[in-house]
């Protein structure tokens, strides 16, 4: 079976000065159609550059990634912005709303930068924003919403271009606990409806609401399945220790 995502013996090398780091170490990750998963890590274990090839914001040293059967490892920067527009939504901790724009107009505004004409994009963009529950705010600037309804109208534009995959970002790292646990409830939600949803977090709490967890530290995978599992949250060696401190 083909995967939607597909990264094979991927490394990403940055040369800082005299050291070489090895961001991602031979990482091999496939997700599929239909899929929550979650991808944890610490600051520095390799999540921010894995979700940035994911979403074509940067290729890989070597090694291959395909996205829905394409190899976009080797496109130049116009073809992977091609891909983008057509295959990834994205949700981002800053909602990146334009606030001189109403709810509706943010969510059209990459519709219009792909092309589409104005009453496919009214249409797309008035669908996306019922599917998150803001109908009725089509009208409002983002400053007349509270923290959670902006980033749900920020989850409308990732909706609006019919994406393969919503790939989020630390989606609720600028809400309160409670806002956050909604705005998770709506991915769930559209993962429910079929979406792909692809999580990058470094919060266990936030994690194990995806049904798949995959743990980078170093730059290599250490943990790939169930998220219900102790070990999707737990670093190696922890379990020994905490066997040890019972003994």
């Amino acid at each position: 079976m083909e995967h939607l995502i597909e990264l094979k013996d991927v490394y990403k090398i940055y040369q800082m000065g005299e050291e070489t780091v090895h961001a991602l170490d031979g990482v091999d990750i496939t997700i599929d159609q239909g899929e929550f998963v979650a991808i944890v890590g610490s600051s520095g274990s390799g999540k921010s550059t894995a979700m940035n090839i994911i979403g074509c914001l940067d290729v890989p040293t070597s090694g291959s990634y395909h996205l829905g059967g394409v190899d976009v490892s080797t496109m130049d920067d116009d073809r992977q912005a091609e891909i983008r527009n057509k295959m990834l939504g994205f949700i981002f901790q800053q909602y990146n709303l334009i606030p001189k724009l109403t709810v509706l107009e943010n969510v059209e505004l990459p519709l219009l930068y792909a092309g589409i004409p104005a009453q496919e994009r009214r249409e797309r963009a008035v669908r996306s924003l019922e599917r998150v529950g803001l109908a009725g705010k089509q009208k409002n600037l983002p400053s007349q919403l509270s923290g959670g309804q902006q980033q749900r109208v920020s989850i409308a534009r990732a909706l609006a271009g019919n994406p393969s995959v919503i790939l989020a970002d630390e989606p609720t790292g600028a809400l309160d606990s409670h806002t956050g646990r909604e705005v998770l409830g709506f991915l769930k939600k559209l993962n429910r409806e079929g979406d792909t949803v692809v999580l990058i977090t470094h919060d266990n709490s936030i994690a194990v609401k995806a049904d798949r967890i995959i743990r980078l530290q170093d730059g290599r995978v250490i943990y790939d399945g169930d998220a219900r599992d102790p070990r999707a949250v737990v670093q190696p060696g922890e379990l020994l220790e905490e066997e040890g401190a019972e003994a």
